[in-house]
């Protein structure tokens, strides 16, 4: 072999190697696209079928097998359920004030305490600091079951029983919040910053909210989306008694529990809940997908 041969053979090799490897990397990315679309199907049949039921006429609903999608969509249901809504002697525009009231009170409390507990936990060093962080997340153990009577006498000894602190105060300081929080304090906010801000003169808050909250902000707005999620969805609170205290969730269920004649309205409520959390969610779910993608990450 000539060594004009020889050449165009080591000139063509690393051709062919990276066209070989651009033929992996697209079927790969088929493949991952393929099972991609299969778990999303997956995923979005329970939100069809929330959906078909709410629009089903009652004969449609004991039909077997079961129709995912109504022959005969029909609004009725939606209009039985407002119609109830409007019935009922406590406003309904109460209970829905009730429950934003809470939703955006208990998260705005939530991520701040989950985060000034975070920055002073993972960048202020104190004694005792890895035990307390410790403590927090063995409390992860426990279920709101387990602490239900011991969380009653203290709201009691407060004289909080049947008043909305009852209800916001406790979402205040969650471990979730917290332990998500402290993770991404750790990763993304570098302690050289944080030096070279201290040096400058900066306090401490001015360089929580100047440089620390601006750096984790996929963290805490994932955060607003998973307490506010929660906090929506309460039902009848163990704390709140007064009919004129109790949330939109509450009040849904009481008008569906009247027999099966209310099928079709208990679906339509279903529908009505899940709105404000998909749309808060779709909004904000590029900030999600970055907390999850960068979650696992070190400097």
């Amino acid at each position: 072999m000539s060594i004009k041969s020889l050449n165009i053979f080591k000139r063509k090799q690393p051709k062919e190697q990276f066209q070989r490897s651009i033929n992996r990397t697209v079927k790969g990315d088929i493949g991952i696209y393929i099972i991609l679309a299969l778990f999303g199907t997956l995923m979005v049949i329970p939100l069809v079928y929330a959906i078909g039921q709410s629009l089903k006429p009652l004969e449609e609903f004991w039909v077997f097998p079961p129709r995912l999608i109504p022959v005969n969509p029909t609004l009725k249901n939606f209009k039985d359920l407002f119609r109830r809504m409007g019935d009922s002697w406590v406003p309904f525009s109460r209970y829905i004030f009730n429950t934003v009231l809470i939703s955006t009170v208990g998260t705005a409390g939530n991520v701040l305490f989950s985060s000034y507990a975070a920055y002073a936990i993972s960048k202020i060093p104190f004694p005792g600091r890895g035990p307390l962080f410790k403590m927090i997340v063995y409390s992860l153990m426990f279920s709101s079951t387990v602490t239900g009577i011991t969380m009653f006498i203290i709201m009691k000894n407060f004289g909080w029983i049947d008043t909305y602190l009852a209800v916001i105060v406790p979402a205040f300081c969650t471990t979730f919040g917290l332990y998500l929080m402290k993770q991404f304090m750790e990763t993304s906010v570098t302690d050289a910053v944080l030096e070279s801000a201290r040096i400058e003169g900066a306090s401490e808050n001015k360089i929580f909210w100047k440089i620390a909250m601006p750096m984790v902000k996929p963290a805490w707005i994932t955060l607003i989306i998973f307490a506010f999620k929660d906090l929506w969805n309460t039902g009848a609170n163990m704390y709140i008694y007064s009919e004129q205290l109790k949330s939109f969730n509450y009040a849904i269920s009481q008008l569906v529990t009247a027999g099966i004649s209310l099928t079709g309205v208990s679906a339509a409520a279903t529908v009505v809940m899940m709105i404000v959390p998909i749309v808060v969610f779709v909004i904000t779910q590029s900030n999600i997908i970055q907390t999850m993608s960068t979650s696992g990450m070190k400097d």
